[in-house]
């Protein structure tokens, strides 16, 4: 490989592990509670041409990406808290297990997807808005769209910063250390060792961070000609946009992933200092889940998966 080289494996850290996602294959590796360690592969689904077409691949791409991550972020729940759960349940609990089964959960995930899209409209539309509407008659209209952006990004940023601080979040952060670093080190041609690992940096332009970041700061931009008139319809407006924003994000994601110039590095930036939050150094069983979950999804022909 090319001191260049840049792939296109990307992963995701989970409740104690790590999926990978290949050309061909994804795997997800979670550590048990007895230290052990669950690995399982499967075959990726055949992309269509909305997948690929640029512009509007990014909004189909971005809800797989959600929809696929989710599906492993609650099966690393179940697999990392296995047995444990017999031990501190109550006798309630424990009739609930019994009596409803796997419904249970599956009605506990839809609930709570259901409140974190609340908490993230009340945080990201809502508690904006409350704030900028203190703000009209005293700042242009191309201001209170500045105003309401940065707000959103100090909102973010102190989200970030503040579950930070919880210790299931920091393991899950140094997870997310381990998948940056191993896939720098693949991306540098050296052999996946924890020694290896760790010699690189655990910050990646391609991570979601940076895309979350990207969005915020689109959002400034096309916002900013959605009227103010109505609030209403300011709102409904600026939801008919996202699908725009997204895309034109994850198409800025691509270029910082595939090259390395000014511009790159540029629109690479902010998102890598937030990175600093969302990312820890992991320790060595944390980089060996992330190289198990690695080593499944490596093409077998050298190359293939170039970014």
């Amino acid at each position: 490989m090319s001191k260049d080289f840049k792939t296109t494996i990307g992963g995701q850290a989970v409740l104690e592990g790590i999926m990978m996602k290949g050309t061909q294959k994804s795997a997800l590796a979670v550590r048990k509670p007895d230290g052990s360690l669950y690995l399982e592969t499967w075959e990726n689904k055949a992309k269509r041409w909305y997948n690929k077409a640029p512009f509007i691949r990014g909004i189909f791409n971005f809800i797989d990406t959600l929809m696929g991550g989710y599906k492993c972020l609650m099966k690393s729940a179940d697999i990392s808290t296995e047995g444990l759960e017999e031990e501190t349940s109550s006798k309630f609990e424990k009739w609930l297990e019994e009596k409803f089964g796997d419904r249970l959960y599956k009605a506990v995930g839809v609930v709570s997807a259901v409140v974190g899209v609340g908490v993230a409209i009340a945080l990201f539309m809502y508690l904006p808005a409350l704030l900028i509407g203190l703000l009209k008659g005293v700042l242009p209209k191309w201001g209170l769209s500045l105003a309401e952006g940065l707000i959103k990004m100090a909102i973010f940023v102190g989200y970030m910063a503040a579950v930070s601080l919880m210790p299931e979040m920091r393991r899950m952060f140094q997870y997310h250390g381990a998948e940056h670093k191993t896939i720098a080190c693949y991306e540098a041609g050296e052999a996946l060792t924890a020694g290896n690992i760790k010699k690189h940096t655990r910050f990646h332009p391609r991570c979601g961070t940076s895309f979350i970041f990207l969005v915020l700061f689109i959002g400034i931009l096309v916002n900013s000609v959605v009227t103010w008139d109505d609030p209403l319809i300011r709102s409904a407006l600026k939801i008919a946009l996202l699908p725009v924003v997204v895309s034109v994000a994850y198409e800025l994601i691509k270029l910082a992933g595939k090259y390395d110039n000014v511009f790159t590095r540029i629109i690479s930036w902010p998102g890598l200092q937030i990175q600093r939050l969302t990312t820890k150094e992991p320790d060595t069983p944390q980089i060996e889940t992330a190289i198990a979950a690695m080593e499944p999804v490596l093409p077998e022909t050298a190359g293939e998966d170039l970014w």
